[in-house]
């Protein structure tokens, strides 16, 4: 049975690009901060994998995202099976074809204190995470977010900066587990269609209203 936690958790998860400036003569906190003032959408490619505690991974996954401040994103898993989560901004949709169901969700309640609100939102981090930095490693520079919210489900979220673009996270999730999610070929702030967030579940799925 294939699990996705991670996948919900990041969900629900990610998503990235900066102005152009010299990422190593910027504290990785205050990219954080110029890529959520600057850049108001952006498309890439992902891949995402899961290590429980010994380091052991799943399958990876690879896929392509989206996002529009605030809070319109797609995240769209197309290897080694497809799933999709996509929200207009009001409603968080989370669709896998293999069990023909749609799970429905409002956006607050998908979002709240998790790293999509880091990377998709366009409020105050300072009221949901505290924010602080770490030493570069692997040729990047990194920032841990750690929830002020005791029922977020992860312990901490690290990001990695690299030439000014968030380049990798890893989420450490209640269980000790690690989701690792590596970003590639973003465009910030294209032009994206009315359309690009719009979804409407296909016919015959089952379709799920989380309260």
């Amino acid at each position: 049975m294939k699990s996705n936690f991670g996948f919900k958790q990041f969900v629900t998860t990610i998503v990235l690009a900066v102005s152009p400036l010299a990422a190593w003569s910027v504290p990785a906190p205050e990219q954080l901060e110029q890529f959520i003032a600057q850049v108001k959408s952006a498309t890439g490619d992902f891949t995402q994998q899961r290590l429980d505690q010994n380091s052991q991974g799943r399958p990876a996954q690879s896929g392509q995202f989206s996002f529009k401040r605030p809070g319109q994103f797609k995240w769209a898993v197309v290897k080694p099976y497809e799933q999709l989560i996509i929200s207009d901004g009001k409603r968080v949709y989370q669709y896998d074809p293999d069990l023909a169901q749609v799970t429905e969700r409002g956006v607050d309640q998908s979002i709240g204190a998790s790293p999509a609100a880091i990377l998709f939102g366009s409020g105050s981090l300072e009221e949901a995470f505290t924010i602080s930095s770490l030493p570069s490693k692997d040729g990047l520079d990194w920032l841990r977010a750690q929830p002020r919210s005791a029922d977020a489900g992860f312990t901490h979220v690290d990001i990695g900066f690299k030439n000014a673009m968030p380049a990798r996270l890893e989420l450490l999730d209640s269980f000790g587990q690690t989701t690792r999610i590596d970003l590639s070929n973003i465009v910030a702030n294209p032009t994206l269609g009315a359309d690009e967030f719009s979804f409407t579940p296909p016919a015959g799925v089952d379709v799920v209203k989380m309260q």
